[in-house]
């Protein structure tokens, strides 16, 4: 396995080490050791969360907030997805400044999402299957969002406008500028 640093400070992308032969192929998907020997983080991942969705779905932009934020693990098992992350950590240099990456099924990619991030993800194929680990419990009293249109974040989610499929949830959500006031308390 190797990592690839991306431009927000603590997110990064892991690469795995992947054997093939006639049978097929053969990866690790997760090891603790070779994960915190190569990230120099002590994460305890402690529930683990799979999503099916169809072409033109947006899920996200989502986090927990303090004391119960959750440092997350995401990788594509089926599909083609367009991951992404935004840091808003108050005293981040990378503050409101957002990464995307393409995880598929092909390349078998993880993005590790940091404490302190939104995320969220786009289903670029027919139909997807997302699996994240977390480092903390599902809290839904924590649990906040921004909508994913949000025009301070920018996101180009790569779907035409006509093709997207976002709940009534996210489409309800607070903007940027509100969480950033919520953060900054």
């Amino acid at each position: 396995m190797e990592i690839e640093k991306t431009p927000l400070l603590d997110c990064f992308i892991l690469k795995p080490k992947i054997w093939n032969d006639n049978r097929g192929y053969f990866f690790e998907n997760y090891n603790k050791n070779i994960f915190q020997k190569l990230s120099g983080k002590e994460v305890d991942f402690v529930q683990d969360n799979l999503a099916f969705s169809h072409y033109g779905a947006i899920r996200g932009l989502h986090m927990q907030l303090p004391p119960y934020a959750q440092a997350k693990l995401v990788y594509c098992v089926q599909g083609r997805i367009l991951d992404v992350a935004v840091d808003v950590r108050k005293n981040s240099p990378t503050f409101g400044q957002s990464f995307t990456v393409e995880l598929t099924e092909e390349n078998r990619w993880q993005l590790f999402v940091p404490k302190g991030f939104l995320h969220g993800y786009s289903v670029l194929s027919e139909t997807a299957l997302v699996g994240y680990k977390c480092d903390d419990f599902y809290n839904k009293e924590s649990e906040c969002g921004i909508h994913p249109l949000d025009k301070t974040v920018n996101i180009d989610w790569r779907i035409p406008a006509e093709q997207q499929l976002i709940s009534e949830k996210d489409l309800n959500a607070i903007s940027f500028l509100e969480l950033h006031e919520i953060i900054l308390k």
